[in-house]
């Protein structure tokens, strides 16, 4: 039987703990008309509970499908996947709704699926409260209020989509995603629709969600420049985890901070990885590498022999 993890709330924005992602060799396949397009070829990906992540990849890398699945929305083929302890294999019916209902939240790249365009931004955020049952009438509003604060749009309380801005539309959205204390916020190209200002605004705003509530966020994204609002990103390629960037900021010794990122590329439980392209590129590695075995590292080498095509053989002639 799958449960709902119980949740630890305060009186207006609420804060959870337990939201752990894990997948293992994550598998989708899709058939249409006779031919098999694998969508996800293995993924494995592990998010912390509260961390903030991005996921980055080009177009038809991957990174769509494997938040439909970890959303609830569809299904993988093979591997597995769980968020916040909740085995997404088996979850059907009552419990996928009630999983969508309340483990997890969800923001739209268009800002128009986000919103219903004949409530208020109060009413947006109180409507998914209601339908969950989690909140007694007298403390929605208050709720309601305390995320619209939080998120810096309470003057949009008493106003309908349509009289919001685009970025003002996407705070309620957030607003909207974490009413019921979900332990993950998942978001597809929450900025697609936004200028770079905007853009940055509504970024800051999940990272606050994330601070205040310990919500886990999850955002997909094919804007590198996301990647700066967050503590990791993870790209796909191909569909695989490919690379990780890590951030951190640190103090040197005059007390100035310093920002800095760390590049590592994923290694699989088989010990393969995928070199980022621009090595590949810059080295003009094909086909295949030379390794070698170092004390303290490995090194990757380009063949000497495919750079030198092999003389052809003398004729009779020509001897």
């Amino acid at each position: 039987m799958t449960t709902t993890p119980t949740t630890t709330q305060q009186p207006t924005t609420g804060r959870v703990t337990g939201g752990e992602i894990v997948c293992e060799d994550l598998v989708r396949i899709y058939a249409a008309e006779g031919i098999e397009v694998q969508a996800l070829q293995g993924l494995t990906l592990h998010v912390s509970a509260g961390d903030l992540v991005a996921i980055v990849g080009a177009s038809g890398s991957g990174k769509s499908t494997l938040l439909t699945i970890l959303s609830g929305l569809d299904t993988p083929t093979a591997g597995t996947a769980s968020v916040a302890g909740i085995d997404l294999l088996t979850l059907r019916g009552r419990a996928r709704v009630a999983y969508q209902r309340h483990t997890v939240g969800f923001v739209w790249q268009q800002t128009s699926r986000n919103l219903l365009p004949y409530l208020t931004a109060l009413e947006n955020i109180a409507l998914p409260m209601t339908l969950a049952g989690r909140e007694r009438p007298s403390t929605l509003a208050q709720r309601a209020d305390g995320l619209l604060e939080m998120l810096g749009v309470g003057h949009c309380r008493d106003k309908r989509p349509g009289a919001m801005s685009g970025g003002e539309q996407q705070r309620v959205a957030i607003a909207v995603a974490v009413a019921n204390s979900p332990q993950v916020l998942l978001a597809d190209e929450p900025t697609g629709e936004l200028d770079e200002a905007t853009s940055a605004d509504v970024l800051e705003m999940m990272r606050t969600v994330n601070a205040e509530t310990g919500v886990t966020v999850l955002i997909v994204t094919h804007d590198p420049t996301v990647s700066e609002h967050v503590r990791r990103t993870v790209q796909i390629r191909d569909g695989r985890t490919a690379t990780e960037v890590l951030r951190r900021r640190e103090t040197d010794e005059h007390g100035a901070e310093l920002h800095i990122a760390e590049e590592f590329a994923v290694l699989d439980k088989v010990g393969r990885m995928q070199l980022p392209q621009d090595f590949v590129s810059a080295l003009e590695l094909k086909d295949r590498v030379r390794l070698t075995l170092e004390d303290d590292h490995a090194g990757v080498w380009r063949d000497a022999r495919q750079a030198t095509p092999a003389e052809p053989e003398q004729t009779e002639d020509e001897r």
